[in-house]
């Protein structure tokens, strides 16, 4: 007889085999699996690895796009050699991207923070103020561009019909970088602006509510409590505003496609490709340039979230 102490077998091991093989995969479930898998894989591979694979090959040869592959020309480091010295653009190019990305940087990130700051008070009519600071972020860089020609416009410019001035602030190259940089600066910041407001949403109250009862200023709460929680935040944003200062194109090949002082290495990248002069090897490696440059940037963010991963 039994005792009571002797519990029967309950564990996996003494289920029925019909109840284990229950929770294999059948073959359907599988193939609906596999399928999931494949396809972004086959997506990422396809209109990702092989185009830029591809260009990093095409930067060590030369071809105008006319023609078979087999008549391109391999000229090694040639095209990297001849950016560096006899192509004028290049390094005006980098400083330009470098200003772009010390600007977005500084002052629509700062008013981004500012904002989210101002309207994670629920204020009164605060859903009307984040939609409008919102809004132009919708809206495709090139006609941002188009809609900063009415305050930048010569003749009808709202500017210049203020201050009673005839600057050409798209053509004078010597100030149309800083005008599309603040054009820019409308949209990104309320980028910037609904990120931080997101994560100022997610902040456990009780951090303030400490902060307040040591006796801290908002001021001190925010840097010294609120912000340092947001770290994740702030990586993302330091990587888009590294991102978006790199891969700047669009407003700058609307106004004047890239030259006469809004040199960028994205415009390069497309005067040698898609202009006239349809050097493919030359312009891809400007492309892999300016891919290397964003990739350690982005290798140096996903470090960091892999570390944060492991110390969890």
């Amino acid at each position: 007889m039994a005792t009571t102490d002797e519990a029967p077998q309950t564990d996996e091991s003494a289920a029925p085999p019909t109840q284990r093989r229950e929770k294999r995969l059948g073959g359907h479930d599988r193939l609906v699996i596999g399928a999931m898998l494949a396809l972004p894989i086959v997506l990422v591979v396809g209109l990702v690895w092989v185009p830029a694979l591809g260009s990093v090959a095409l930067s060590f040869g030369t071809w105008n796009g006319f023609g078979d592959l087999d008549t391109i020309e391999w000229v090694g480091f040639q095209n990297y050699q001849d950016i560096a010295t006899i192509y004028p653009p290049f390094w005006p190019a980098i400083r330009h991207n470098l200003i772009w990305l010390a600007f977005l940087f500084v002052f629509p990130t700062l008013l981004g923070i500012l904002l989210a700051v101002v309207l994670d008070r629920e204020m009164r009519g605060s859903r009307f103020y984040q939609t409008a600071f919102y809004m132009p972020v919708v809206l495709s860089v090139a006609l941002i561009g188009f809609i900063w020609q009415l305050f930048y416009s010569r003749d009808q410019g709202l500017i210049n019909e203020v201050f009673g001035t005839e600057v050409d602030w798209y053509g004078d190259p010597d100030v149309n970088l800083w005008a599309v940089l603040v054009a820019n600066a409308w949209r990104h910041t309320g980028y910037v602006m609904l990120l931080y407001l997101a994560g100022l949403k997610g902040v456990d109250s009780t951090l303030r509510e400490a902060a307040a009862v040591d006796g801290a200023s908002e001021v001190r709460t925010f840097f010294h409590v609120i912000f340092p929680v947001m770290r994740p935040i702030n990586m993302i944003v330091v990587v888009i505003v590294v991102i978006e200062s790199l891969r700047a194109f669009d407003i700058v090949w609307v106004i004047n496609k890239g030259r006469n002082g809004l040199e960028l290495i994205g415009a390069l990248v497309a005067q040698n490709v898609i202009g006239e002069a349809t050097r493919y090897g030359f312009g891809s490696a400007l492309a892999v340039i300016m891919m290397l440059i964003s990739s350690i940037f982005i290798t140096i963010y996903l470090r960091n979230v892999f570390r944060e991963e492991r110390q969890r």
